[in-house]
């Protein structure tokens, strides 16, 4: 057997793990599978095709999981798409709500069974990780946007109570893979253009030689956007190189960088101006050319090396640095005020961590046993700083120092789990994890009236989780699982008071879930296979939304949350090269305890209950994905896709809220091979109908401009060829 693999399945066709690869990379390869050396032997019975995942750390199948698990692989991804956004291909994922706000000052907004759909800056109460790489700071707060989807091989998506054992997440964990090196040196251009100056470019190349192995990329993308003040650019670019150092150890470099010289902000529109015209912009954000620019670069190095027969290292170290700079549509009389912090956001941050775990296959009374234990340590060093976004008269503009402070926030944590087979027909996983986060603050802006705001806050927690998995047949897995989980309050959360007041809002406490799952998986050696899960979360502590204004937010803690929901998808092979996918997803989100809150702007303290019974806002009541794909030999392919979303609910009070929506795309495209150049093309069209509708809501908005409306019919061609040499 090739050094460092072990075979999962034996059949005509199979799928291999690479467990050399890094940060808990499994490759997962379809294909004839190679004959084993005689003494190894191989097994007389065909197994059923396997999903390879890394969800609890350890290569593993999915359908063997008590939790939901799905991954998104590579031809949903590429296929017929930009490749610039996570919402192209995400939506057919049960349970997980990504919407493309189409304003890239403000990144995606995502959430998983409800957890994090009250940011309103990039992605919270959802682990990410790159490539093995955490993609989310220590506070729990992230981003995507550096995620390079050209290069991407799969992006898994762990939903449920074991997202606990990643730490400060309760709703899931999102992790993406870029491709391995190709066995064959090739490079790859690629194009797409469409509506609206809408365009991407991008340049991908890889190869192997000996014990090395290389993958590369780079992209820019640009839009002039559909509404004005939307434009925006992006430039990305990712690397991985792989050496076999031996047989028993590989070592990966990698590193992404990121450059978002511009985004503009065209912000929300109010109920009336949404009605009126879906495609304008409000002039506050023009007279204040709301907008923001913004870079990243992130490097990290993995190694994984076998300590002992079943007994392997794997650690991961990184360090990265983020800048931003944000101009918002803060009034200059507010800013006046000794206290006011500014209406430009301008932050530096370098961030880095280590991960190290040892992973053991045991066999304890015969009973086959994965033993998981590592330790964990994250840190990020934050310089902010606040100005004024005015002179004189003139706005817009980078103005007088208001704020100005270093911010640290740390994260050390321990865990470990097991995943034993009781009996032939039942498996159990446990898993614990330890988790200190620190915020503190060293505030350097102290004029008069505006006092020292130094200061810190500790959270700890100990987080559980449990499940079961019951084999009643070949094709067939019923599960249980439950777990608890926390979120801390993130800077962003913290870093304004209510009502102006001064310092951080170091009052918040973290929220705490408790967790439970009931699933069943099924699957047939002919390709078909569905999931059906029912959950339910109870959150104490909630943080939501307090006010929301000129692009600032300030949070509470809201009491009782509770969160029940049903997750479906199939897959179905048919006939004559068709191939039919359908998810779906209901989900009640809601208070269950009455609270206080700012039902305006000034808003100096909460005074409006909101009633137990509330919907929490952001979080749409249902969603569900199909898609109906042909294909034939001769390379042609073509797909409609159709998506829908149920009512969302846009603040706490639910006065008002973004109407339900259905909306049907088409794709069509060619793939052939010339001298061993594979070709593609394709042509796209979203948004059939020219359905007007709110793509995604802006919670509890204090001006009212709470919808962010979607575009209306689009289109978008594309081509790449692969090229060896």
């Amino acid at each position: 057997m090739v050094p460092g693999r072990r075979r999962l399945a034996a059949a005509t066709t199979a799928i291999w793990l690479d467990v050399t690869s890094p940060g808990g990379v499994a490759l997962a390869q379809v294909g004839p599978a190679p004959d084993p050396p005689a003494s190894e032997g191989a097994p007389s019975v065909a197994a059923l095709p396997l999903l390879v995942v890394t969800g609890t750390r350890v290569e593993s199948d999915a359908f063997e999981l008590p939790f939901s698990m799905d991954v998104v692989g590579a031809d949903a991804i590429h296929e017929g798409r930009l490749q610039v956004n996570l919402s192209e291909s995400m939506q057919r994922v049960p349970g997980i709500n990504v919407q493309n706000r189409f304003n890239y000052a403000q990144d995606l907004q995502m959430s998983i069974r409800g957890f994090g759909a009250r940011s309103t800056f990039g992605v919270r109460g959802i682990k990410l990780l790159y490539d093995g790489i955490p993609a989310s700071q220590p506070d729990g707060q992230g981003q995507v946007a550096h995620f390079a989807l050209t290069t991407a091989d799969r992006i898994e998506v762990l939903r449920g109570p074991f997202s606990v054992l990643y730490g400060n997440a309760s709703g899931g964990v999102i992790q993406l893979f870029s491709a391995e090196p190709p066995a064959v040196a090739q490079v790859t251009p690629s194009v797409a253009a469409g509506s609206d100056g809408t365009w991407r470019a991008g340049l991908t190349a890889g190869g192997r030689s000996g014990a090395w192995g290389y993958l590369a990329g780079v992209d820019r993308f640009s839009t002039d956007g559909f509404r004005p003040q939307s434009a925006a650019s992006r430039d990305n670019a990712m690397a991985k190189v792989e050496w076999a150092a031996g047989e028993r150890t590989q070592l990966t470099f990698l590193a992404n960088y990121m450059d978002v010289p511009l985004a503009q902000d065209p912000l929300g529109l109010t109920r009336a101006a949404f009605e009126a015209n879906p495609d304008s912009t409000d002039p506050v954000a023009i007279r204040f050319d709301t907008r923001k620019s913004y870079s990243q670069s992130q490097a990290g190095l993995a190694v994984r090396h076998e300590l002992a027969r079943e007994v392997e290292l794997r650690g991961v170290a990184y360090v990265g640095q983020r800048d931003v700079r944000q101009y918002q549509s803060i009034p200059i009389a507010p800013q006046n005020a000794p206290t006011h912090p500014g209406g430009v956001i301008d932050l530096e941050r370098v961030f880095y961590g280590v991960d190290a775990r040892v992973i053991a296959q045991l066999a304890p009374a015969g009973m086959a046993t994965t033993l998981v234990a590592g330790v964990n340590a994250d840190a990020q060093d934050e310089q902010r700083r606040g100005y004024q976004n005015f002179v004189g008269s003139t706005v817009g503009v980078l103005g007088a120092l208001r704020r100005d402070e270093d911010n640290r926030t740390t994260s050390v944590d321990a865990y470990a789990q097991a995943d034993v087979t009781l009996a032939p027909a039942w498996s159990a996983f446990a898993g614990v994890r330890t988790s200190t986060v620190r915020l503190e603050s060293e505030d350097h802006y102290v004029v008069p009236g505006n006092p020292d705001d130094s200061g810190s806050a500790d959270y700890r927690k100990t987080t559980p989780a449990v499940g079961v998995v019951f084999r009643p047949s070949t094709g067939w897995r019923l599960y249980a699982s439950a777990g608890r989980g926390f979120e801390t309050p993130t800077f962003n959360e913290v870093a304004y008071r209510p009502g102006g007041q001064t310092g951080l809002n170091l009052e918040l406490r973290p929220a705490v879930t408790d967790s439970f799952e009931l699933g069943a998986k099924w699957r047939s050696g002919g390709g078909a296979q569905g999931t059906l899960a029912v959950h339910q979360s109870r959150t104490v502590d909630e943080i939501t939304v307090l006010t929301n204004s000129g692009g600032r937010s300030t949070f509470q803690n809201a009491g009782r949350t509770l969160r029940r929901g049903i997750e479906a998808s199939w897959h179905q092979p048919l006939p004559a090269g068709f191939d039919l996918f359908v998810s779906g997803t209901l989900l009640r989100a809601v208070y269950d305890q009455d609270f206080l809150t700012c039902s305006g702007s000034p808003c100096n303290a909460p005074t409006t209950r909101v009633p137990s019974g509330n919907r929490i806002p952001g979080i749409p009541d249902r969603s569900a994905y199909a898609e109906l794909r042909w294909s034939e030999p001769s390379g042609w392919s073509a797909a409609l896709e159709v998506k829908h979303q149920g009512r969302v609910w846009v603040n706490d009070l639910n006065t008002d809220s973004a109407d339900p929506w259905t909306i049907a795309s088409l794709r069509a495209g060619y793939e052939t091979r010339l001298a061993g150049t594979r070709l593609n093309a394709f042509v796209r069209l979203d948004n059939l109908l020219d359905h007007r509708y709110a793509g995604a809501v802006i919670v509890n908005e204090s001006n009212a401009r709470y919808f962010e409306p979607a575009p209306g019919r689009g289109w978008l061609v594309g081509a790449s060829a692969a090229l060896p040499f």
